[in-house]
C-alpha cells in the first residue's frame, strides 16, 4: 500500500500495512525523502507557490487522451516527473520537453522504464486535443510505446486552472495577443517536480534548461531508494 504524506503540512507520513513500508528519516533530509535537500532551491519549501523538497504532491485526477484512461496521482506507485506545458508554446515548453525526452530514453537504457512515469499536464486543453498531443510526441521524439509518458489534459480551461495553478502552484496567464504565436500565448512558470512513489517531492527543477544528466541521476537514486520495498 502506498504511503502518503499528510496534506495538512505537518510533515507526518502515513504508513501502509504492507511489509517493508517504514518511514524514512535522513539526518540531513526531510521525512519521506531519499535525496538530500536541494541546494539550488530558491527558498524554503513552505515559502514557494509550488510543492518543493519534502512536501506532498497535491492529489489530482486527469484524463490521458492518448491512452483513453484517467491518471489518479494518489494511486501512482512509481517515481514521477510532473510538469505543466502547452504544446503550441513557441519556446520554453519545447525546450523542456525535449530535455525530458532525453531523460526518458536514458531511463529506458538503464532498464528503469517500468519504475518511472512522465506526466506533462497541458494547461491549454482548447488546442491540445488528442491529435495535437500525438503530433507533439512525434515531433520531440517521445517513446509512447514505452507506456511511461502520459500527456494529461484537463477537460476545460477552468479545470486546468484548478489543477495546474491552484493545486500545483504553477502559475500561468493567457494573453490575448502574441508576437510569437498566432492567436494567443501564455505567460507561465516552468517547473518540473520529481516525486517519489510515496508522493513526496524530491526535487523541483526551475526553468526549461534542465540538465538531463542531473535529472536522470536523481531519478535513478530515488528508484534505487525504493527498490527494496
Amino acid at each position: 500500500m502506498r504511503r502518503r504524506a499528510l496534506l495538512g503540512g505537518i510533515g507526518a507520513v502515513t504508513t501502509g500495512a504492507s511489509a517493508g513500508c517504514t518511514a524514512r528519516l535522513f539526518d540531513d533530509g526531510a521525512e519521506g525523502t531519499v535525496l538530500d535537500p536541494q541546494e539550488d532551491q530558491t527558498a524554503d519549501s513552505e515559502d514557494l507557490a509550488y510543492p518543493a523538497y519534502g512536501q506532498p504532491l497535491p492529489e489530482f485526477e486527469l484524463p490521458d487522451p492518448l491512452a483513453g484512461t484517467t491518471v489518479d496521482s494518489a494511486a501512482l506507485d512509481r517515481t514521477a516527473l510532473v510538469t505543466a506545458i502547452f504544446t503550441f508554446c513557441p519556446a520554453e515548453c519545447g525546450i523542456l520537453l525535449r530535455q525530458l525526452v532525453t531523460v526518458q530514453h536514458r531511463i529506458d537504457e538503464a532498464g528503469l522504464t517500468d519504475a518511472v512515469v512522465f506526466l506533462p499536464i497541458t494547461f491549454d486543453p482548447e488546442r491540445d486535443d488528442e491529435d495535437a498531443l500525438r503530433d507533439n510526441a512525434a515531433e520531440i521524439g517521445v517513446n509512447l510505446d514505452a507506456g511511461n509518458w502520459r500527456y494529461l489534459r484537463p477537460d476545460s480551461p477552468d479545470r486546468a486552472k484548478a489543477v495546474v495553478e491552484e493545486k500545483l502552484g504553477i502559475g500561468f496567464e493567457r494573453t490575448t495577443e502574441s508576437d510569437r504565436l498566432e492567436g494567443y500565448d501564455f505567460n507561465h512558470l516552468v517547473v518540473t517536480l520529481l516525486v517519489n512513489p510515496d508522493g513526496v517531492v524530491e526535487r523541483a527543477y526551475r526553468g526549461e534548461n534542465v540538465d538531463p544528466d542531473r535529472i536522470t541521476g536523481d531519478v535513478e537514486a530515488v528508484v534505487d531508494g525504493f527498490s527494496d520495498e
